[in-house]
């Protein structure tokens, strides 16, 4: 009797294994239709052969990716592993890890490659025409390894490694985001006068980094660009700084919206012209806080006032001192007398001693 009893229990959870299993295994192809309809918003087409689902692990194969704007050209991505995979509520997925291949393309005496490639916390929304922050593709942290175009035989634009991060809040995210080892090479260049310039200016070799911080406040539209800089070794920082409001979710569907219009339209001469009237009335939509541009001197302004000195056969200080004089006569156009004196004196000021010029608006 004990026996039976094992036999209709063993049968009894086996048949519930068997009912159950399917409802709790993952859709692979359905969490990529969504990945792609919600990459589509912003006019990124992705296509994959199939999708295979292993526990929480999901291997997209066959991917490629393209632009709307350009139905002909893809690039082809192979496999992309999504592991920790759970599907969340609502029908959406989000994904602990995405892992893509390295990419490596050639074109003509053209080699661009790209390694180490790796998004974490990948959110996958589960109705991307919504107008809610669930609504969004949203990541935690993406991630490069070296990235290296390399043209003839040399590498003339390379990158260490790249990172940025988006936190989520209440009312809105955050992003920092920073590209490390950042080497251009210009020994390369053709023209005379420009290889003459970036030999006396001594940039051959520029050798930087890039940065930006900033947040967006997503029900009133406010977005902060605390930092967006770019900083190269014996040149000098630039950075800028932006603050306005109106860029809320309603108004990034209206820009897909017009996006989609333009794209639509066969006769792109006339989309053109249109998109570029909707983005007139849309940009009244937005709201002007503030604006600054700063530049820190690391040597390149005595080279440049050098330079241009040269090229007038005078010498550096004196073409600073006709730029002094240059300076108020072009700004009186303005009709501004009080921000003409302003912009004299900090350029002024700048020319006698470099050291940072900040623009504020």
């Amino acid at each position: 009797m004990k026996h039976r009893r094992d036999l209709h229990l063993l049968a009894a959870s086996a048949a519930f294994l068997t009912l159950a299993g399917p409802a709790l295994a993952l859709d692979g192809a359905d969490m990529m239709k969504k990945l792609a309809a919600a990459t589509g918003v912003g006019g990124t087409v992705i296509t994959f052969e199939k999708a295979d689902v292993e526990g929480d692990t999901v291997t997209a194969s066959g991917v490629e990716v393209g632009l709307a704007t350009l139905p002909g050209d893809k690039l082809k991505i192979g496999d992309i592993t999504f592991e920790g995979v759970k599907e969340t509520e609502g029908g959406g997925y989000y994904a602990k890890s995405v892992a893509f291949p390295d990419v490596d393309m050639k074109q003509e005496e053209g080699h661009f490659s790209a390694r180490d490639i790796l998004v974490q916390g990948l959110t996958i929304p589960a109705n991307a025409a919504g107008t809610t922050l669930d609504d969004i593709l949203l990541y935690e942290i993406v991630r490069t390894g070296p990235i290296v175009f390399n043209l003839k035989g040399k590498d003339v634009f390379s990158i260490e490694s790249t990172e940025s991060d988006l936190g989520r809040e209440d009312n809105g995210f955050t992003y920092d985001a920073n590209v490390t080892g950042l080497k251009i090479d210009l020994s390369q260049v053709d023209d005379a006068s420009a290889k003459d310039a970036i030999d006396k200016l001594g940039l051959t070799t520029l050798d930087g980094a890039l940065t930006m911080k900033g947040s967006w406040e997503v029900e009133s539209g406010k977005v902060a660009v605390d930092e967006y800089a770019i900083d190269f070794k014996n040149v000098g920082r630039l950075n800028l700084s932006l603050d306005f409001s109106g860029y809320t979710l309603n108004f990034m569907k209206s820009l897909q919206e017009a996006v989609k219009t333009t794209e639509a339209n066969p006769n792109k001469e006339e989309a053109n012209q249109a998109m570029s009237l909707a983005m007139l009335g849309m940009m009244q939509q937005l709201t002007f806080n503030s604006a600054e541009l700063r530049f820190d001197d690391a040597s390149i302004t005595k080279k440049a006032l050098d330079y241009a000195g040269s090229q007038q056969s005078v010498s550096g200080d004196q073409l600073a001192q006709s730029l002094k004089g240059l300076v108020p006569v072009m700004l009186a156009q303005l009709n501004l007398p009080e921000l003409q004196n302003q912009i004299s004196a900090a350029v002024n000021t700048y020319l006698d001693d470099p050291k940072s010029l900040t623009i504020s608006a």
